[in-house]
């Protein structure tokens, strides 16, 4: 079986995790991609995001109510500082996309530095 460092990808799809991860998860996961993306690789994550730290509809804020009360280190993630965290691994958003139910899809880019 070959490593990752042998066989990156060219994409990788999450859908509904990051609201469900700790952040600290969230952090690991980006930390990974640069392993695991060739350069230009894609990441598409599918799910609830805040903008500029307001959520997008009410239902959202219910949800977020709900998953915090569940488990304070869940909640749905402010797109701003997912994009912090990505730029540290040296991946870019690239296009965010407005989808039903109050869901978005973000696509992030690797561009590791030359």
């Amino acid at each position: 079986m070959n490593s990752v460092a042998e066989s990156p990808y060219d994409y990788l799809f999450t859908a509904n995790t990051l609201h469900i991860m700790s952040w600290q998860s969230v952090e690991n996961l980006f930390c990974w991609l640069p392993k695991i993306l060739k350069p230009g690789g894609l990441l598409f994550t599918y799910g609830p995001f805040k903008f500029e730290g307001c959520f997008t509809s009410e239902s959202n804020k219910s949800f977020d109510v709900y998953l915090k009360k569940n488990n304070p280190e869940q909640g749905i993630r402010d797109i701003e500082a997912l994009e912090k965290l990505a730029c540290k691994m040296d991946i870019g958003l690239l296009n965010r996309h407005d989808l039903p139910a109050n869901n978005h899809l973000l696509v992030w880019r690797f561009n590791p530095a030359a």
